[in-house]
């Protein structure tokens, strides 16, 4: 990044959420619950799948792994959104905004994927029950994790290299509490139509089709179960709802920023809390909640835990 010094702006002002104290003030203890809610049920799941060995599959090994993802995503832009709130000048370094975009699109992309094989696993649980353990086995979804990372970083390295070596000599304000590519790329003293549509190829394009595709594979599993069970759909839509409710509250802000980029409101801003917040939050509970191993995982380590302070 030696190159990142040539540019005329040194740091970019976040104008954040509100321009009212108290209400900014109320909104640091949301997210401070919200990030509080995040680090430690997604660290649960993590603790529950390593220390129980009734765990010890490949849907829970690919939870765990989603669950690490959250905390980095929400990692990547909350701590600083909430000390920002407290703060009248809000600003972060040009290198930081980079690395801020970059690390939220290394964690994106590899939660589309994994998203993508969790799909691939749930179809292969219901659909071919008696191979699940022979495809889904320790080698394949440690290659599946993998190959999440690299398309992660590859694709965050891509959107990064339109970036760095944009011309910056003016305007440095942010309509927004953290540094992305769309608004980035207005404020650079260039033509952005051909960045407009670098971004909507890259980034919307994956975004629309990922999600297209997780649809797309849940209603063919829907349907094949149908087929092979007389119309009842009750057990396998148990199983899926918990998919489809993450699937939709990731990607609907992805699709609404990436598909129509350069956004002239401010909406992206408030949906993206969705990603950063809400969704690392409410992953837990949507797949504990609702999960008889998961619950009695907890029943089992809390039982554990007492005895061996007690006993």
């Amino acid at each position: 990044m030696d190159g990142l010094n040539d540019t005329g702006v040194p740091e970019f002002v976040l104008l954040g959420l509100s321009t009212s104290w108290e209400t900014e003030a109320f909104l640091t203890f949301i997210f401070s619950l919200l990030y509080l809610g995040s680090i430690l049920g997604n660290l649960s799941i993590l603790i529950l799948v390593i220390f129980d060995s009734h765990l010890h599959s490949p849907m829970y090994f690919l939870l765990a792994n989603l669950s690490i993802i959250d905390v980095g995503l929400s990692s990547t832009t909350v701590p600083k959104m909430m000390t920002d709130l407290l703060r009248k000048y809000k600003v972060i370094s040009f290198q930081g905004c980079l690395t801020q975009m970059c690390f939220i699109h290394i964690t994106g992309g590899v939660e589309m994927v994994l998203l993508i094989v969790m799909a691939f696993d749930r179809y292969t649980a219901i659909c071919k029950p008696l191979h699940y353990l022979k495809i889904m086995n320790l080698k394949v979804c440690v290659s599946f994790v993998v190959t999440a990372w690299v398309i992660g970083v590859i694709h965050a390295i891509f959107q990064l290299a339109f970036v760095m070596n944009l011309p910056f000599c003016g305007p440095n304000e942010i309509d927004s509490f953290y540094c992305d590519f769309p608004r980035i790329i207005k404020l650079a003293c260039t033509d952005g139509a051909k960045y407009e549509f670098i971004v909507a190829a890259n980034s919307g394009f994956i975004s629309m089709a990922t999600f297209l595709l997780l649809i797309l594979s849940y209603v063919f599993i829907l349907v094949t179960v149908w087929k092979h069970s007389s119309g009842d759909l009750s057990k396998a839509f148990v199983t899926l709802s918990a998919h489809i409710t993450v699937v939709v509250l990731f990607f609907t802000p992805c699709i609404f920023l990436y598909v129509w980029p350069f956004p002239t409101s401010s909406l992206d801003k408030y949906l993206f809390i969705v990603d950063f917040a809400i969704t690392p939050a409410l992953n837990p509970a949507i797949y504990t909640l609702r999960n008889k191993d998961m619950k009695i995982a907890m029943k089992r380590l809390s039982k554990r835990i007492y005895y061996g302070q007690f006993c």
